[in-house]
């Protein structure tokens, strides 16, 4: 046996390797999928309702079908198998045929020669709408009476999680009432696929997605084909964030491709990307927390409401979630959690980064502010000294197993050095260090005050709830040009900009001792991987990939026996082969009263917030972010230093500037024009720690890395607004005239809502029978 393979290999675990990558996305000559294209392909394009909520009473396709250079034009009877599908719950029609239920929903599909004629046509289909009432607030949802956006109600979901006493006596009390907007994941890459018909009457598509397998699970029914006749193929993929979990242009592109024996591209533009794809819940929270005179907390009530838009998508999960984080990382004796999902007319929501810890956390870490006050301690000390740790209890009865350094994370974090007070000495600041300053010259910072904000959350890793969650691999090890030894990887992960495709290769490398490593793209030749979200695929597919490297290294071993040669490549005459699947440990779904070992796995993470206010103007800007984050171990350290920072941007966006402007159901603002988006020039310097205390049982001890800084951001910054101005600021995005006192505080329209009356624990679908989708992947539980 070659000593070699013992060796630990150059650019494996540990190390900031290369993206394998990044050359051709900087170069520029990496084929996302809207660059896809095939000679002889034909175009797709879809026909949206303008409409919140309509009855279809007819729909006339004739000019449309006689415009030049169309191929087909499909509508719902044109399904030829299954008639919808959906992410959790087959509740989403392909195309509606009897109702619209949110403005953007398909109806019609056409398929032309060129882009332009199938916009043309779409434009010639005539619908005969009668324009119904549209449900488009969620408490409004709950009430009696109220329209039922779907058969089965407007109720998706309700968790009641009841821990030790709720009723405890407390001696100091806060409260508060938070919103959030409806934020989008604004992937730079739109929704773009090519369907190909294949000869076997099946298709071939080439898509950018989140989780291959899950895709085909749901497309193969709807068309009317066995699963193995739908072949997927991972297109270049633009950025996700969540916004490509949910079949988006896939069943479209199929359908039109083989009924026209034609290849069919579809590729979303701006506009109907903000229709095409779910976005971040808004939400609406009461909390109220009691805590000794010393500051420890004694209880916690919460009553969380959010908004799932018209079809389920993984709504369920994500009410599980925020409710299962609701009281923070903290040590909380007693608590009474209640979190409802309701359907709207609103656009459909589903997964982003953060999936509902984003909303529990700027709500709970508003109240704990609102705590350190009343009690008059310094407000990291009074997170400190709740700080949950390993051997912690949940409010849903689960025991902390893991690493929980929640106290190392709120120190070093609280300890990265401040930023100068004036930057510039006495010298006339530069216009475009002041807030407001990147879009001109807008003030000369006489009325500029200084907030600082800290902020510390937690995420689960991986599914929840019950969901046999697992990632296969297959790795292969052959000798290759020149006699050296290279590794084939061959996994389902998404590359979808974070990446994993990196991350498996240095895994390769570390278990079998060889530098040279190839990753063959992403298909459904090999088993699922998952989905490249719930920051899992470090921990699922990279343990698919370790324990496959370790197969192979026990039959080169074999192999090798006593032999004395040193070389890997000399017992590499038929290459090594092993096929490997990754399970992490089982949880529990809740039980009637929320409790259960819900999680797999936590990663904890805090930020500090610097901010400058213009009190004349209500500009901001965020001078710094100090962020520190449990990563377990991090296999590549730049490129979790690169998570921090993408997370935060996108956390600063819903803090200060992001969200789907709705009104009536209809979406107001969707373009990057009237969307706006942080900027390089709106971002801050991150200045981050990582801190390594390595997770138990799992892969390398790493912890996915993706979400924990989008959880903290908005809470960190709104928190530094605050101290700025005073002001309560109770809802993100925090507007200028928020900042001026332009607009009040927003109020509660009601006490608590009350709880609906629904069956159980479970999602609602579940208890009438509704077709499961990717339940049939995992069997029953949450997703992350």
């Amino acid at each position: 046996m070659s000593r070699r393979t013992a060796e630990r290999a150059r650019l494996g675990v540990g190390e900031s390797v290369r993206r394998i990558d990044g050359v051709p996305k900087v170069k520029g000559s990496f084929a996302y999928g809207s660059d896809l294209w095939h000679e002889d392909m034909l175009w797709g394009h879809t026909l949206r309702s303008p409409h919140a909520h309509a009855r279809i009473r007819s729909i006339d396709v004739a000019e449309a079908v006689a415009s030049p250079g169309v191929h087909a034009v499909l509508l719902a009877g044109d399904v030829p198998g299954k008639k919808t599908y959906g992410l959790e719950f087959a509740d989403q029609p392909v195309l509606a045929w009897d109702r619209a239920r949110y403005q953007g929903e398909p109806l019609a599909i056409v398929a032309a020669e060129d882009p332009e004629l199938a916009r043309r046509a779409v434009a010639r289909i005539a619908v005969d709408y009668e324009v119904l009432p549209a449900v488009t607030d969620m408490e409004a949802a709950l009430e009696p009476g109220a329209p039922h956006v779907q058969e089965l109600g407007n109720v998706l979901r309700h968790v009641r999680i009841v821990h030790g006493d709720p009723d405890a006596e407390a001696v100091v009390w806060v409260e508060g009432y938070y919103e959030t907007g409806m934020q989008d994941q604004a992937p730079l890459g739109p929704e773009a696929g090519l369907a190909i018909p294949a000869e076997d009457g099946g298709v071939d598509l080439h898509v950018s997605t989140q989780w291959l397998h899950v895709d085909r699970q749901q497309i193969a029914p709807c068309l009317g084909l066995p699963e193995h006749k739908v072949r997927l193929y991972l297109a270049g993929v633009g950025g996700a964030f969540g916004a490509r979990e949910d079949v988006h242009m896939q069943i479209h592109a199929c359908m039109l491709a083989l009924y026209t024996g034609r290849p069919v591209k579809m590729s979303y533009g701006r506009e109907e990307s903000f229709y095409g794809h779910v976005h971040r819940h808004p939400s609406r929270i009461w909390m109220r927390h009691g805590a000794t005179r010393d500051g420890k907390l004694v209880t916690v009530r919460a009553r969380l409401l959010v908004d799932g838009g018209a079809y389920a998508s993984s709504s369920s999960a994500v009410i599980g979630n925020a409710s299962t984080f609701a009281c923070g990382p903290y040590e909380v004796p007693n608590a009474l959690i209640e979190g409802t999902c309701v359907y709207t007319n609103n656009p459909p929501c589903g997964a982003m980064r953060g999936f509902g810890a984003v909303q529990a956390c700027f709500a709970y870490e508003a109240q704990m502010d609102k705590l350190a006050k009343a009690l008059a301690i310094d407000p990291v000390e009074l997170r400190v000294m709740n700080a949950m740790s390993t051997g912690s209890i949940m409010p849903t009865g689960q025991v902390v197993k893991g690493s929980a350094p929640v106290r190392e994370v709120i120190e070093r974090c609280a300890t990265i050095p401040m930023p100068s007070e004036d930057p510039d000495g006495d010298r006339r600041r530069d216009p475009i260090s002041l807030p407001g300053g990147v879009a001109g010259n807008v003030g000369r910072g006489e009325s500029i005050r200084r907030g600082v904000g800290f902020a510390v959350g937690y995420k689960n890793i991986a599914y929840s709830e019950g969901f046999d969650d697992s990632s296969e691999a297959r790795v292969t090890l052959s000798r290759g040009a020149g006699g050296r030894p290279v590794a084939e990887v061959h996994c389902a992960a998404a590359e979808v900009g974070q990446g994993v495709h990196t991350i498996l290769a240095q895994i390769a490398r570390e278990e079998l001792g060889v530098e040279d490593v190839i990753v063959h793209p992403s298909d459904t030749f090999v088993g699922s991987a998952g989905s490249s979200s719930a920051s899992r695929q470090t921990m699922m597919s990279g343990g698919a990939v370790q324990l496959a490297c370790q197969a192979v290294g026990e039959e080169l071993a074999r192999r090798a026996g006593q032999a004395a040669r040193e070389e890997i490549a000399d017992y590499l005459d038929e290459p090594i082969s092993a096929t490997r699947t990754y399970h992490h440990r089982p949880t529990q779904p809740l039980d009637e009263n929320g409790q259960g070992d819900v999680h797999v796995s936590l990663a904890f993470a805090a930020e500090r917030a610097v901010v400058e206010v213009d009190t004349d103007l209500g500009l901001v800007r965020v001078v710094q972010i100090a962020a520190a984050q449990d990563v377990g171990r991090a296999i590549n350290p730049q490129s979790v230093s690169g998570q921090i920072e993408g997370g935060t941007a996108q956390g600063l966006g819903l803090a200060l500037m992001e969200e789907i402007q709705v009104s009536g159901g209809q979406v107001k603002n969707a373009s990057f024009t009237d969307y706006l988006i942080p900027t390089i020039l709106d971002m801050p310097p991150v200045v981050s720690e990582l801190v390594e205390a390595p997770e138990p049982g799992v892969p390398f001890g790493a912890k996915g890395v993706g979400e924990p800084s989008t959880i903290v951001a908005p809470a960190a910054i709104a928190a530094a607004l605050r101290a700025a101005t005073g002001r309560d600021l109770n809802r993100i995005p925090v507007r200028p005239d928020d900042l001026l006192g332009l607009t009040p505080a927003i109020h509660p329209r009601q006490p608590w809502p009350a709880a609906p009356d629904v069956p159980g624990p479970k999602p609602v679908p579940e208890y009438v029978g509704l077709g499961a989708g990717q339940q049939e992947l995992g069997g029953e539980g949450g997703k992350g």
